[in-house]
C-alpha cells in the first residue's frame, strides 16, 4: 500500500433539508445532516438503538446536484473524507468539529412529496 487514505462511507437518512450557499466567488457549498443507526444487545440482553448524527458538506457541482435531488428523510449512501475544523466563538473559546466532505452519493429511497395520494 503506497498511501493511506482518508475515506468514509455512510448509509443514513437525511435529518435536515440540504442548505445551499453561494459565495461571492461563485463557489457553492451544500450542508445537511444524516443519521446512522446501530442496534445492539446490552448486558441484560435487551435490544438498544444508538443514533449518530453526521454533518455532510459538498462543494461545487456535487453541492448543486445534492441540493436539487435530496430532501429530508431520504435514505442515501454518502462517500467522502473526514475533515477536522476549528473555529472561535464570540467569547473567544476555541471549538472543534469533524464533518464529512462528500465526494459522491447514491440515493436509496425515492424523493418524498408533500402530497399524499388518496385511495
Amino acid at each position: 500500500m503506497n498511501t493511506l487514505r482518508n475515506k468514509v462511507s455512510l448509509i443514513g437518512r437525511l435529518g435536515t433539508q440540504p442548505e445551499l450557499t453561494t459565495f461571492e466567488t461563485g463557489n457553492t457549498i451544500v450542508r445537511f445532516t444524516i443519521a446512522t443507526n446501530e442496534r445492539y444487545k446490552d448486558k441484560s440482553g435487551e435490544w438498544q438503538e444508538k443514533t449518530q448524527w453526521h454533518t455532510i458538506n459538498a462543494w461545487g457541482k456535487l453541492a448543486e446536484l445534492m441540493n436539487n435531488v435530496l430532501s429530508k428523510g431520504q435514505e442515501i449512501i454518502v462517500e467522502g473524507k473526514l475533515v477536522n475544523q476549528s473555529y472561535e466563538t464570540k467569547s473567544g473559546e476555541k471549538r472543534y468539529s469533524t464533518v464529512i466532505e462528500a465526494t459522491d452519493f447514491l440515493l436509496l429511497s425515492a424523493r418524498q412529496t408533500s402530497q399524499s395520494s388518496a385511495a
